[in-house]
């Protein structure tokens, strides 16, 4: 996992450390944080979740859920939403975006697939354990568990592998989104290559509802 230079019970200490932004940059932004911040947030939330900060907020007696996604927060202020995520085989996000909130995620265990709209096509990338992405505004994509994999991450307080697809052994990632969510909007591409939009939805969950 790679190095953190933020903490989470310290982030906004660190983020009131950050230079000011021109006024009149800053006020066309949504937030004051930038996409290396929330990576950062997901990258200290993640070796977190590992070392066992966060066992208090995992499901009891360690059986994660096995037919649906499952959420908890890590971190929620004004400024930020920090979300540990679970992963369970066939189950999709659908195209969305994340409205008005920048976005990124840490992958923990397992991997991920992600199929993002580039303007023409759905292009498909695969983040295994460790790697991280950020997402602006305007990013459109699904995510879901990846098949599975040889990644091993013996050593962490979790019992955690892509091998298998039992719910003792769950997908993981961390995710972080500033301003808060507050609305999704989803879509589906029509028969011309083009991006469509289908509904919007008032919601604070990540990546859709769980």
């Amino acid at each position: 996992m790679r190095s953190s230079v933020l903490s989470l019970s310290s982030a906004r200490d660190a983020f009131s450390a950050v230079p000011p932004l021109d006024r009149a940059v800053a006020s066309a932004l949504p937030t004051r944080l930038r996409p290396a911040d929330l990576l950062r947030l997901t990258d200290e939330g993640a070796e977190d979740v590992l070392t066992g900060r966060y066992d208090h907020l995992l499901p009891q007696d360690g059986i994660w859920p096995g037919d649906e996604r499952w959420a908890t927060r890590l971190l929620a202020d004004d400024e930020v939403d920090v979300w540990l995520i679970s992963w369970t085989p066939g189950k999709s996000t659908e195209l969305h975006d994340h409205a008005g909130s920048l976005g990124a995620l840490t992958v923990l265990s397992g991997a991920l697939s992600e199929f993002r709209w580039n303007g023409a096509e759905l292009r498909r990338r695969t983040l295994t354990a460790g790697d991280q992405a950020s997402f602006p505004i305007g990013w459109v994509h699904d995510v879901m568990r990846a098949p599975a994999q040889s990644i091993d991450t013996a050593g962490s307080s979790i019992n955690v592998t892509a091998q298998s697809t039992g719910p003792l052994e769950p997908t993981l990632s961390v995710h972080a989104y500033s301003p808060p969510l507050t609305a999704m909007s989803y879509y589906e591409v029509t028969g011309h290559g083009t991006l469509r939009r289908t509904r919007t939805v008032l919601t604070d969950q990540p990546e859709g509802d769980m």
